[in-house]
This record gives C-alpha cells, structure tokens and sequence, in this order.
C-alpha cells in the first residue's frame, strides 16, 4: 500500500491513494453529502452532490467520489494538495446541483413512505433555498411494476441509478436500466418485467429518496413512532443481522444492520418480507387430542398429560429449525435424564459427525473477499445462503474462479463444472493435487446435499485431508439456523438411528420440527409456534415463542454465536421455549440447576465452550483426517428440494412468502413457453 499526504481543509493527513476523496474525508470524520456514491457498488458520479474544491487544481468543483487520491497533483513547491469541503465554491455548487435535483421532484413528503428517512430531505434542509425560481410544469413519469414487493414512485426518482447498479452487481440480474438523457432520463424494467432475485428488497434501502418503497410496509407507520429491536435473522444459517421495527406489539417491517464478516449490509427477501407469517396460523393456548379433535386445555393439564406418557414409555426428542440454543440445551439435559436419544429433525446424513470442524468447518464467509478458487460442493448458495451467493459473484466479478460439483442451477455467476457425483470430485482433486498454490487460495464450500450420500463421509474426510495437508480451507453451509447450535450440543443426525427412533419410540417429543414421519400409534408432543405439518399430527401441543418473541442465541453456519433479542411479546398463552421445558422438566422429577435465562446460559456456556464467546468464532483446530479412501459413488448428487420461499413454519404462514412463490412459479412457465 502506498500512501499520500493529502491536506483536508486546515489539517494534513497520510492515506492509501488508491482511496477516493469522499473515502479519504469519511476516513476524517468529515461527512460528504452524496446520493449516486454507495461504498459497496460501483462509481456512477451522476449526482455531483459530492462536489468539493480541489486548490490549485480545475477551476471548478469536483467530484469526490470519482477522484482517487493519487490523481492528486502536488503544489508548485511540492506542497501537498489541497482539498476544501467548505470554501463558498463548494457551497455553491452544492446548492445548484440541490436546486437542480428539486426542479422536478414532488412536494409530497407528508405521504411519501420515505418521510423521516429521506437523504433528499436532510441535504434539502442544509442546501435547499426557500423557494424555487423554476416556473414550468413539473415532469411526471409513469410507475411501472416491479412485483409483490417493491412500489414504484418514479416521479420522485432522482437518477442515482443505485438500484440499476445493485441488481446487476450484487443481485445478478439485468432487468432494470436507464433509458433517455437530462431531463427525460427514466429508471425503468426491460420488457416490463417483475425483478426475478432473492435480494430485490435491498433496493428500498438502497433508494436516496421515496422513488422506491415497500409494498408491504406502505402507508402503515412512520419511522419515529417505531421501537427498534437489533437482533439476528433465522430464515436461514447465515444468521444476517437485523432490525425488527415494531408499533406496539405489531412487527411493521425488518431491514438489515450492517455487519461486514456476516452479511454486509444486505438481507434476503425472505428475511426482509417474512414478517407478516408472525401473527399467522398461530398456537396460542395449550391443546389435547380428545377422539381425534384437538380441544383447548390449560398449561397444567398439557404439561401433566405429557410428563405421563412419557414416564409410560420409550421417548425420544426431535430438534426442528428454528429453535435457539438455550431450549436445545434445556431439551438435551432433559433426554440426558431420562435416558433419551436426540436428533436433528430436519438435516439427515448417512453417519454422525465425528468432530466440531467436521459439521463447521476452518473456514469463515469473510473468506470468500479473500481467496482465489471457491469450489461448490452439493451445494446452491442462491437458494441455501442467498446473502452468501452475492458475496460469492462479488469474489467472481473481482477475478477469483468458482467451480461447482453438483446440478447446474443459475447461480447469478459463471462456474466451471467438475462434475455430478462424488467419483467426479475425486477425479477433479487427482488432476488438481499437486498445484499446491491452487489449494493454498482455495475456500470449499459444502452443502448438505453432499453429505447425504452413503460414501459422503468418505467425501468429507477427503475435503479435510486437503485442508489439513495442502492449507485449503472449508465452510459448510447449513440452510437451517437451529442445525450448527444442534450439533454443538451432541444431537444425532444418522438416517438409521432416526428411522430406528421413529419405528421403536413409544412418545416423540417435537421440538418444532416439520418434517418427521413416525409410526402411526407413536404418541407425539408437539412445542412449537405455528400450527403446520409437525402440529397436524400431534397429541399434545405446548404453544411456545417464536424468534422474534423470545431472547436467544442461535449459531451460524460458520460456528458464531450470535444474541437474538425480543422484539415484541408472544400471543395468547405461549410461552419461552426454555420456560416449557423447565416446567415439564420439574413434572418429571428432574430439576434443573438454573432459575432463569441468565443461569440457563451460564451452565450452557460451561458445558459448551466453542458457543460461549457470543459474536466470535472460536477457531476449530482440524481433526486429523483418517485413512482417505477413494470415492466411487457414481450417484448425481442431489438438488435442494424445499420450496425457497416456503422452507419453513413462519414462511409458509406469510402472505408475501406464498404471494412471492406464485410470482416465482409463473415467471418459470413463462421461461418455458
């Protein structure tokens, strides 16, 4: 890195040059208005807003966003240059390209969605004048459709082609452009088509100003009557951080929260939209089935019928996908005492993990901005970790190779394609095993689907023999959020033992899971939020919190435990997941060591070390790779089956989920036609 001594206004300053001026001033403290300029996308330089004076250099103002530092030219005496953020130039320019900006724009803040989060009102506020020479008619320009969840105002649009630049760079797609010049530059979809991406939402947040705003948010609240929850998301393993913004005990929307090693500052649609599946199809009073009909009953009752029969007969306990840590380790010192088996519910492998970095892995998102060969193994990170996808065709767009073993999906980015099967992948390591500065720079990333095959874990001990000998590094991307934290606490994931438990248990105990099949005269406890598959078939339901209405931790996909916070309180007579489990727990004889959460976290993270550093990952040294075996299943590994939209209780409660899917369904026909 190479620095240069820049002057900015009275103070000298040592930076990178390969730094923009406005980088080089946010670095300072000194705050440039903008509205075109985003750190994470491309230089568009429409807006001029950024416009600072250069000493000694062009005679008029410049734009700071398209100017690196080492453009810069040194003063006649080798005096450093200059650089004014203040002068009356600046404030000038400032002020024209503001009265510019303003000729056409509507005067409808007080309905406009955006009001109170304006870019364009605050800098209109500090550059503005209190009144325009502009006498001519205002320009109009038609609304166009962009789907389920994005309402166009585009005479309000601006021109910053923010949200032209994020589809194309971050989300993969091309349907949106600009078409025109000046005055009659339009945003607009090419063919008038919807926008076909898991990340679309991001362009609300991306708009400077209320052009673009959220279908299902619109016209309900306004920003400063909103309580704000930082928490983490749960719709799949990434584990985005979020703000959930509520209005009494109502969710009204949830947008993304920056965190750079997670999710940057992106979210899925499904993270972002889901919220409305909440207050849906809900448990909120305990119930009992009496001649096949479930009928309402009280905590008493329900807690005392399930402690009976499972003192009756042989128990085991199923773990669904979004359950947090704490009523997964409530759950596992309630099997412990009365001699239980534990499984995950919905993930199933061929074998049982041997070690922590078998199911976690040595490797970090972070490290995809870092590597030069990412290898996808069984995996489709588009629907699996869609905020992970984009970090991925962002590595690709900067030059790293991405290839892929498994079905061909559009991913948003090119691969290069090893094969189908694991004997495909064996073949590809062979060729490549002695280019050790290939393996050096290489990420694999693994999805369950390959680890689902009857030699996967002959596959696994493979990725780990190269991680261990060659310096690769490897990350396996769990789609669920419960599935690491699982894991961690030792439930079992073998497809024998779980037919074994469904075929022999006496009383399943289903801690909101959706995808069991036991036997038929199998006596089921059903704990969850939502009355979907798993309650259908349930003898006892306990109504129980969901992510939003319950403190937890939760682990990512890369082994990080993160704090999810509540946000709003849970309906009727649910209660916390851990308080149920106590409560049953104290039934059957068995009490607990821990009163309270505090005390539940503080015995959890003695037990279990690897989760108790909360927002960190606690490096996992690599098991030592047992004797490597050559792979010759032949068998096409298999795709992800769940319907994206629709993979879990709360997504499948959604209107905007269920609205997003049918969208989703006829742009494939039209595809085909």
């Amino acid at each position: 890195m190479t620095e240069k001594k820049v002057k900015i206004n009275d103070k000298v300053y040592n930076f990178d040059q390969n730094l923009t001026i406005i980088q080089a001033c946010e670095l300072s403290g000194i705050q440039i208005p903008r509205f075109c300029y985003h750190e994470r996308l491309s230089i568009a330089g429409n807006c001029r807003m950024c416009l600072v004076e250069v000493v000694g250099g062009p005679p008029k103002p410049t734009a700071s966003c398209a100017m690196q530092l080492k453009d810069l030219r040194t003063g006649p005496n080798g005096e450093e240059p200059h650089i004014l953020t203040d002068s009356e130039m600046v404030e000038k320019a400032r002020k024209g390209v503001m009265e510019f900006l303003l000729i056409n724009h509507p005067l409808d803040c007080p309905i406009c969605d955006q009001g109170g989060e304006c870019d364009l009102q605050d800098q209109a506020m500090s550059y503005g004048l209190s009144k325009s020479r502009y006498k001519e008619e205002k320009r109009t320009v038609d609304d166009f459709d962009l789907g389920p969840l994005v309402e166009t105002h585009m005479t309000r649009c601006i021109s910053c082609t923010r949200c032209v630049r994020f589809t194309t760079e971050v989300a993969g797609i091309d349907q949106m452009g600009q078409t025109g010049r000046g005055e009659n530059a339009e945003i607009a979809t090419y063919l008038s088509k919807t926008l076909d991406s898991e990340l679309q939402g991001n362009i609300i947040d991306l708009c400077p100003v209320g052009a673009l705003t959220s279908k299902p948010y619109a016209f309900t609240a306004r920003p400063w009557e909103l309580d704000k929850t930082a928490t983490i998301d749960v719709m799949d393993g990434v584990g985005s951080n979020i703000r959930v913004d509520t209005k009494g005990n109502r969710v009204m929307r949830i947008i993304p929260r920056e965190n750079h090693s997670i999710n940057e500052e992106w979210i899925s649609d499904k993270s972002r939209f889901v919220w409305d599946g909440i207050r849906v199809q809900r448990l909120d009073v305990p119930l009992k089935r009496i001649n096949g009909k479930l009928v309402p009953t009280t905590w008493d009752d329900a807690i005392e019928m399930a402690s009976e029969k499972i003192n009756q007969g042989k128990t085991s306990f199923v773990s669904g996908d979004l359950i947090n840590l704490e009523a997964l380790y409530a759950v596992k010192k309630l099997a412990e005492h009365i001699g239980s088996t534990k499984v995950v519910g919905d993930f199933e492998t061929k074998f049982n993990f041997d070690c922590r970095s078998s199911y976690v892995g040595n490797g970090k998102i972070e490290d995809i901005d870092r590597v030069g060969n990412i290898i996808l193994l069984g995996t489709n990170p588009r629907k699996e970790a869609t905020v992970v996808n984009a970090r991925i065709r962002k590595r690709w767009l900067s030059g790293a190779n991405i290839f892929r073993l498994g079905p061909m999906e559009d991913l948003s980015y090119e691969v290069t394609e090893i094969g189908a099967s694991l004997f495909d992948f064996q073949l590809f390591r062979d060729k490549m095993i002695a280019k050790k500065s290939f393996w050096k720079d290489t990420l694999f990333l693994i999805g369950q689907n390959f680890l689902k095959d009857t030699t996967s874990k002959d596959a696994l001990n493979l990725v780990r023999s190269i991680a261990e000998n060659e310096g690769a590094r490897y990350l396996v991307l769990h789609p669920n959020a419960s599935t690491v934290g699982s894991l961690e606490l030792g439930f079992l994931t073998d497809a024998k033992i779980k037919a074994d438990i469904f075929r022999d248990s006496d009383v399943i105990y289903n801690l909101g899971c959706e995808s069991i099949k036991p036997k038929n005269d199998c006596f089921i406890i059903y704990q969850g939020s939502h009355g979907d598959i798993g309650a259908s078939s349930a003898d006892i339901i306990l109504p129980a919190s969901c992510y939003l209405e319950e403190d937890g931790i939760f682990v990512n996909t890369e082994g990080r435990s993160q704090y999810a916070f509540k946000a709003i309180q849970p309906p009727g007579k649910a209660k916390e997941n851990w308080r149920i489990i106590r409560a049953l727990s104290e039934k059957l004889g068995f009490i607990p060591s821990w009163v309270d959460l505090n005390g539940l976290r503080a015995e959890l993270f003695e037990e279990v070390p690897s989760v108790s550093k909360v927002g960190m990952i606690i490096e996992t040294p690599l098991e030592k790779s047992k004797k490597i075996k050559r792979l010759a299943s032949k068998k096409p590994l298999s795709v992800y089956k769940r319907e994206y939209y629709l993979s879990n209780i709360i997504c499948r409660a959604s209107k905007t989920m269920g609205n997003l899917a049918r969208s989703r369904k006829t742009m494939a026909l039209e595809k085909e036609s």
